[in-house]
């Protein structure tokens, strides 16, 4: 179970972001990752990396920026879904198109591409934004595969999506969109820290959003475990591992964030947020 929250505006008001966004990856702790980085054969990515036997070099959330142009992938997986036989791994999606950038318009061509092959996989909901010049609007899509479907979204608003396709979402990500809302109204024009201080406390939030329809559909032995924001199962060594903050402002300067659960001294790194990269993502 994930979760991810995100504005994208790509000319915001005055001392405002370009993007703004904050997930949870939820997974089993003993999955083998490498935490986000700069991507060491693709200094242009930023992201973690999955190195699961069968499913190196995938990701789950990477950026990745040439020329002034940056793109965001993210993907979900959709909870209770039949799994196809030889499924392919679906971490190479985000990856390959956060480093492709040899083509105008390359969201579109990406997605549609996507689109007519995306069966193969498991089920899942692949966000992917791309902002260039101020001139020209954010691209914001959401492809889900089962069944398949590619959405456009307006940039400007807040945005919220899970494991469920989005016109059924979990009560956790509904209030999760609503209070993301609200810092964004409340903080987005507000300093780096003071903005990463509040969307940590958001994906953080342990309140159970119980019951719910949804998830209960879906997941109908774990449901109340999984309707928090911040999932947390000890007894089965999963839960949210990676809480992630992506900003980049009106200078297309990004700040990339990441806290860290370690299974070994059953917490998460005692330093809170790790940064990960602050850097400039080229001129606009």
């Amino acid at each position: 179970m994930c979760v991810i929250f995100f504005y994208a505006n790509s000319d915001p008001q005055p001392g405002g972001y370009r993007l703004i966004l904050a997930s949870n990856r939820d997974e089993f702790f003993a999955r083998k990752t490498v935490k986000a980085s700069e991507w060491p054969d693709a200094d242009h990515v930023v992201g973690g990396i999955d190195l699961e036997p069968g499913r190196e070099g995938g990701t789950w959330l990477a950026i990745g920026s040439a020329s002034g142009v940056f793109k965001v992938g993210a993907l979900l997986n959709l909870t209770g879904e039949p799994k196809p036989r030889d499924a392919v791994g679906r971490g190479m999606i985000v990856a390959d198109f956060v480093s492709q950038f040899d083509e105008p318009n390359s969201i579109l061509n990406f997605n549609q591409s996507l689109l007519q092959d995306c069966t193969k996989y498991s089920a899942f909901n692949f966000v992917s934004i791309e902002i260039g010049p101020k001139s020209l609007p954010a691209q914001i899509r959401l492809l889900s595969n089962v069944p398949p479907t590619l959405n456009d979204f307006e940039e400007g608003k807040c945005y919220g999506f899970g494991n469920s396709l989005p016109g059924t979402p979990f009560e956790k990500v509904r209030f999760g969109q609503q209070q993301f809302s609200d810092i964004v109204e409340e903080h987005g024009t507000g300093t780096v820290e003071a903005l990463s201080a509040q969307l940590l406390m958001l994906l953080k939030n342990k309140k159970k959003f119980w019951p719910d329809a949804e998830l209960k559909r879906r997941a109908p032995n774990w449901g109340e475990e999984l309707s928090a924001l911040n999932v947390h199962i000890g007894d089965r060594g999963y839960g949210s591992r990676t809480h992630s903050i992506i900003l980049v402002d009106t200078n297309n300067k990004m700040h990339f964030f990441e806290e860290n659960f370690d299974p070994e001294i059953n917490s998460l790194e005692p330093c809170n947020l790790r940064t990960v990269v602050h850097k400039h993502l080229g001129a606009i």
